[in-house]
């Protein structure tokens, strides 16, 4: 709930601008911005077939990766492993992962099998095949589902949904606490809140870290607690991230409790544990922060702080709403009504963090998103349509909930009332319309109201009670003030319902691929298929008016190794049998060649699997085609060969 004062923003057709205007705004700009890294590249390439067996396997990412021993294996046509090193990086670049193969390896088709952790915490897989001599039939066996369609990976996904709401409550209710209300802190239902957060967000953190280690290798679930896994989570960023969160949690548990047991001096506590919570809660998100999405890609150093300032801002608007809702549904049989001031405060404090949420949601959307056409052919894209959607009925219900507390702030006294009731007073009587007088005189001590027996009338006789009447009996109850109340505490449960909402969604989002990095990925992988240059060209097969058609196919048409297949058709397309069929290539410009295809015939066609070629451009393809014992025809035409991509 933002509530702010009566000419605050909050109609909901305002509310709904400020949120078109922060859609539009978050499609604007341009630049890269990568997470969830990709495959640019292999060597081998993917499909190659190779005339002798290459030494290492190579590939290379759109970002840096690391890898257990298991990421990278080498798999024979008989499903057996024959690369009997680990991955390593080569030349220090950490975007690359090598492994070496075995000295001799028979002829037939090699799969590779990956699986690596992107600089943002998130495991990506894949596989491609090579042959060495010639293709062949293969029985390995690779997973090509998504990493996260795992038992273990579904497990890790509930327990992050957990940490997030762990932190929601724990930094919410202890805001709410330190800046609305310090005498909260003494009510059971704040008290648990606030450790039913910490329970929740440690529990989760001590299962994302067991876990971590078999969601990063796709291992069992049984493997979580062994220790040699667990220490090489310990060594990774995101395990790293996972064991300072909790190391934190255990030091707010023992300085709270040594706090609680060594001050006397209570007053203005709130004021002063202000920054060390601050602080506190400040380090719990850098957690988060420093091992996801922010971690990654272009403005690192100002994307981790703004990934902060947004996980503190939706802990303390949801936690606190949470923890308003509790107060309001709470009947304060102690005396310790929720005051109207406590109200107002966290109005102010929660327009702040919904402030603090749009400015920095804009600004993730725009690194993460990049594009209109992203929005609906991504999926963080459609995710985040959904959070959009949900955050315009936030808005909405947010603008209901000021009204309700305006018109509850600002009710007046009874009519009994005298001309010298103050403000407080009047706030009191609101929140409390049918209690007596005893309990009015707790609340006003709570809002710092003058109290029934205090209050004096100008010539000095003491005025009677608000709500009391002149003969002393109770005044009828201000039914608008209940009602008012009544509309408050609805509006509140509907705002965080739709806050648990949004928590949700976001949650969904940090674990989906950006849009910008699906689209580079997109990009890549089409530079990296293999792209046929295809030429026809028309010869004379020796007899009138019968002319036939060479038909040459390269495969990719790049730079390196190139397979080529020739077929030669007759004038009314059927396939046509010659004795002999040549092809060489030559580069004019550079003076390279004749480089001769030696096409081989196989029973339909011609081809040549291990054409090189050096040098992008215009080559020139010298055909021959033999078309009788005695009889040839020399033809020619031009391709162009590209360079391999980058």
């Amino acid at each position: 709930m933002h509530t702010g004062p009566a000419r605050a923003v909050g109609t909901p057709l305002t509310a709904l601008a400020l949120v078109v205007a922060v859609f539009a705004l978050v499609l604007g700009g341009a630049g890269a911005a990568f997470a969830h890294a990709g495959l640019s590249g292999s060597d081998p390439a993917d499909g190659a077939v190779l005339k002798a067996a290459p030494q290492y396997v190579t590939l290379t990412f759109t970002e840096s990766v690391s890898f257990s021993d298991d990421s990278l294996r080498v798999l024979s046509p008989q499903n057996e492993r024959v690369n009997p090193r680990p991955a390593r990086h080569v030349d220090g670049k950490d975007n690359t992962a090598r492994v070496e193969l075995s000295g001799t390896l028979p002829q037939g088709t090699y799969t590779v099998a990956w699986r690596v952790v992107s600089a943002d915490g998130h495991p990506i897989s894949g596989a491609f095949v090579f042959s060495n001599g010639k293709p062949s039939e293969t029985a390995a066996v690779v997973a090509t589902g998504s990493p996260d369609d795992t038992a273990v990976g579904r497990l890790y996904g509930v327990f992050r949904y957990v940490a997030y709401s762990g932190l929601a409550l724990l930094v919410g209710a202890a805001a709410f606490v330190l800046v609305c209300w310090p005498a909260a802190a003494t009510i059971r239902p704040v008290r648990r809140l606030l450790a039913l957060g910490w329970v929740a967000l440690t529990a989760s953190t001590v299962a994302l870290l067991l876990l971590r280690g078999p969601y990063e290798t796709a291992g069992q679930l049984t493997s979580a607690l062994d220790p040699a896994q667990l220490g090489r989570t310990l060594t990774g960023r995101p395990g790293g991230a996972l064991a300072v969160r909790l190391v934190l949690l255990a030091a707010a548990a023992v300085s709270l409790r040594w706090l609680a047991r060594r001050t006397t001096d209570r007053t203005g506590l709130g004021a002063r544990l202000r920054p060390a919570g601050a602080l506190f809660a400040s380090a719990l998100a850098v957690t988060w922060a420093a091992a996801e999405h922010a971690s990654a890609g272009i403005q690192v150093p100002l994307a981790v702080p703004v990934a902060v300032l947004h996980l503190l801002a939706m802990g303390v608007w949801l936690g606190g709403l949470i923890t308003l809702l509790l107060l309001l549904r709470r009947r304060g049989s102690d005396g310790q009504e929720i005051p109207a001031s406590a109200i107002g405060r966290f109005s102010a404090l929660a327009f702040g963090a919904v402030a603090v949420l749009v400015a920095t949601g804009v600004y993730q959307s725009w690194r993460q998103v990049g594009s209109w056409e992203a929005l609906s052919t991504t999926s963080y894209g459609k995710t985040l349509l959904v959070k959009i959607a949900a955050v315009v009925l936030v808005l909405c219900a947010a603008s209901f909930s000021r009204r309700w507390t305006a018109r509850l702030g600002h009710e007046a006294p009874p009519k009994t009332a005298t001309a010298t009731d103050t403000a407080p007073a009047a706030v009191t009587a609101a929140l409390v319309p049918a209690a007596s007088a005893p309990e009015r005189v707790r609340v006003a001590q709570v809002v710092g109201a003058p109290t029934p027996e205090t209050r004096q009338e100008p010539g000095g006789a003491a005025a009677a009670p608000v709500g009391d009447g002149p003969d002393g009996t109770a005044e009828t109850p201000l039914p608008e003030a209940d009602a008012y109340r009544r509309g408050l505490r609805r509006m509140v449960t509907v705002e965080a319902v739709l806050g648990v909402v949004v928590l949700v969604v976001t949650t969904v989002l940090t674990g989906t691929q950006p849009s910008r990095a699906a689209g580079e990925r997109v990009a890549v992988a089409s530079a990296a298929e293999p792209q046929a240059q295809v030429v026809t060209v028309p010869f004379d097969m020796g007899t009138a008016n019968h002319q036939g058609t060479v038909q040459i196919t390269m495969t990719p048409g790049r730079v390196g190794e190139n397979t080529v297949e020739a077929v030669v058709y007759t004038p009314d397309g059927g396939l046509a049998t010659v004795p002999e069929l040549r092809l060489s290539l030559t580069q004019d410009a550079l003076g390279i060649g004749p480089l001769d295809a030696k096409l081989k015939n196989l029973k339909g066609y011609w081809a040549a699997y291990d054409l090189r070629l050096p040098m992008p451009g215009v080559w020139t393809l010298n055909i021959t085609v033999r078309t009788t014992d005695i009889d040839q025809v020399t033809v020619r035409d031009t391709v162009r060969i590209t360079s391999v991509p980058r």
